[in-house]
């Protein structure tokens, strides 16, 4: 795979061709996903959950994101890494700049933040020092205990109005990507043809630019009960390689995510 840039990801968009994201936490995982044409590598703090068995992502650290993202990056292999700051790694503007740059030397080429348009500052910030940052909006795992679960947002008029607002705002505020979590497929689809960055979805239905899933999670080995958005592509697969292969394809053909794992 040639490497993949924010140029690259935004031309696909404009030719409404679809790409694809998968979590990789390691150097050898991170390699099968790119030689699977995966264009994105998200170094997710959702290796909380997986890998260190917590149940949130808010109890990892930057050194836990700063190590993974290194592995991540020594096996990237052309595909773009994208790291989540962690639970509380951007509260202040110059707590933001001094672990945005860690993460960034550690092989990031693109930072992940949750939150709405009160992220507008920090973004701006980042952007302005040569920091690309992908804005997660919908439901924002490291606000769990705030809004009471895991629960699908933006279903009611307010809501999803303010969800198109906070797009709009991260966007003018240098945002270069968002990722849209958990909400309804038409709310989806509304906010991507609104805003003129790529957005990638999970559990947001099809209209996305990009979907993206939890290597875990596509490869059927998560405990517990498996959210609607998942799909087990290594059923049926005679390898991990080709399980990721078929994501890609699915995701990039648009048969991946169908009707039964959209929420309205």
């Amino acid at each position: 795979m040639k490497n993949i840039t924010l140029h690259h990801l935004s031309a696909l968009k404009r030719q409404g061709e679809k790409f694809a994201v998968l979590t990789a936490y390691d150097a050898c995982l991170a390699n099968r996903c790119s030689d699977a044409g995966v264009e994105v590598l998200l170094v997710g703090d959702s290796l909380g959950m997986v890998l260190q068995g917590n149940d949130s992502t808010l109890p990892v650290t930057v050194e836990e994101m700063v190590y993974h993202t290194r592995a991540v990056a020594r096996g990237a292999n052309g595909a773009m890494v994208m790291a989540d700051m962690p639970f509380m790694s951007y509260a202040t503007l110059d707590v933001a700049m001094d672990n945005a740059a860690r993460l960034m030397q550690a092989g990031a080429h693109i930072l992940k933040l949750e939150g709405g348009a009160w992220l507008a500052e920090t973004i701006t910030l980042l952007a302005e020092r040569g920091i690309p940052v992908c804005a997660h909006l919908g439901l924002t795992p490291q606000a769990v205990n705030k809004l009471g679960g895991y629960r699908i947002q933006g279903r009611d008029d307010e809501s999803a109005r303010q969800i198109l607002q906070d797009a709009k705002a991260l966007q003018d505020a240098g945002a270069s990507m968002l990722l849209l979590e958990c909400v309804p497929a038409k709310l989806a689809a509304q906010l991507t043809a609104a805003v003129d960055i790529p957005v990638v979805g999970i559990g947001a239905g099809s209209q996305t630019d990009a979907q993206v899933l939890v290597i875990h999670d596509m490869l059927g080995i998560s405990s517990g009960r498996q959210p609607r958005f998942v799909k087990n592509f290594m059923a049926g697969a005679g390898s991990i390689q080709e399980a990721i292969s078929a994501y890609a394809g699915a995701v990039k053909d648009g048969s991946f995510p169908a009707a039964e794992h959209e929420f309205e």
